[in-house]
């Protein structure tokens, strides 16, 4: 099964950037994306063989999620259940046979970090959702993480040390995530890998000179660890200032 999960900033922007020339090419059977920064009806995208699902935030132009899938769901669900969290569209579970798919926009703390506060209170609520989960069945979780869990996933850890996506409460979160038991599945597979980034600033040509951070994930719980077979980062294909993620996990 192959899966795939994008930050496309705006999906109506990323349509005029060959968004469905790259979801055609990529042929995922299931396909997330985050920062849709769309509401119902904003945006008519349908794909033959896909049923898509889509959460918008409240506020107009800002957040949202979607899902592609070809597998029909057993249940959907919007949200994590809490009203402060839900509000902003940035989470949509479906429930299969075998497994939850759940699909995350986190949360950006923020320059001068601001937001970071509720960043921790955030991280907290989704880690129990996803334990809640995955004590039913296992959980394959991904989005943009909005962290760079080492100083291996950013080309420039010194200087960002204290920036929102590298600060030790957003690092510590992250690895209080995998200790509960989940899996990086890019770690995994490339535990030593370099130079690899899924967002680049739309700044200082950054994208040109790979001055990028890995801050899109596939989690998957430990109990399928062994089931993942690949994972990559589509680092040639364009269209937003993130690139899409993969895995490839037979379950």
């Amino acid at each position: 099964m192959k899966l795939i999960s994008w930050n496309v900033n705006g999906i109506r922007a990323c349509l005029t950037k060959g968004f469905e020339e790259s979801f055609k090419k990529l042929d995922a059977d299931i396909f997330c994306i985050q920062e849709t920064k769309c509401q119902e009806g904003q945006v008519d995208l349908e794909f033959n063989g896909y049923t898509s699902y889509w959460n918008s935030a409240e506020k107009k132009g800002y957040s949202g999620t979607a899902i592609f899938t070809k597998i029909k769901p057993i249940n959907v669900i919007y949200g994590i259940g809490k009203e402060e969290h839900d509000k902003e569209g940035r989470v949509i579970t479906l429930e299969f046979e075998k497994f939850y798919l759940v699909n995350i926009y986190t949360p950006n703390s923020k320059r001068g970090l601001e937001r970071l506060d509720y960043r921790m209170i955030w991280e907290d609520e989704i880690r129990k959702y996803l334990l809640k989960l995955n004590n039913s069945k296992p959980v394959i979780m991904c989005g943009d993480l909005n962290v760079a869990h080492n100083e291996i996933d950013l080309k420039n850890p010194k200087t960002n040390r204290r920036n929102a996506g590298f600060t030790d409460e957003e690092r510590n979160k992250m690895t209080e995530l995998l200790d509960a038991g989940f899996t990086d599945s890019f770690r995994y597979l490339y535990p030593n890998e370099e130079n690899i980034y899924s967002w680049w600033s739309y700044m200082f040509h950054a994208r040109e000179n790979n001055a990028g951070w890995r801050i899109d994930y596939f989690v998957t719980s430990n109990s399928i660890q062994k089931n993942i077979e690949e994972a990559k980062i589509h680092t040639d294909i364009f269209g937003s200032d993130h690139c899409p993620v993969e895995l490839d996990i037979s379950i």
